[in-house]
């Protein structure tokens, strides 16, 4: 089992990254968090995470938002999922979207999971918990370097 997490939370809103970090510092598990807030800073944090030297390790997962600016988040799964080495790091679609296509969309670029935000405080407190919960304790992750 993992002792130590490693999570990028790939998401623009100020308000979205504000709570995500309030209620995963709540959780009962050591882990870091690393924020990207558009698609070019997800990659760009990725690519350096496998190159040699760098002092930051690659994510055990990722919460991904759909609708991020400069390269949005499907053109980010697709390259992730695409790439050797990264294509194992879980990818966690968190997004507001309930469309049928966006849904649809992102398995079919081998996201490991869809879920939709929710708009209540309460309920979006549990759904996260409950979601990294998942990733940290239930799931064997691969390790990561």
């Amino acid at each position: 089992m993992i002792k130590h997490l490693s999570i990028l939370i790939a998401e623009d809103n100020p308000g979205d990254v504000f709570l995500m970090k309030r209620i995963l510092s709540k959780l009962f598990f050591e882990h870091t968090i690393a924020i990207a807030n558009d698609g070019e800073e997800v990659l760009d944090y990725l690519y350096k995470s496998i190159s040699a030297g760098e002092t930051h390790t690659r994510p055990h997962f990722i919460l991904l938002d759909l609708n991020l600016p400069k390269i949005d988040g499907r053109e980010v799964l697709q390259r992730i999922k695409q790439h050797e080495i990264l294509k194992t790091i879980p990818v966690i679609v968190f997004s507001s979207s309930q469309a049928a296509k966006d849904i649809t969309g992102v398995y079919n670029l081998y996201a490991n999971c869809y879920v939709v935000k929710p708009y209540d405080l309460d309920e979006y407190n549990k759904v996260l918990e409950n979601v990294c919960t998942f990733w940290a304790k239930t799931v064997m992750l691969p390790e990561v370097d």
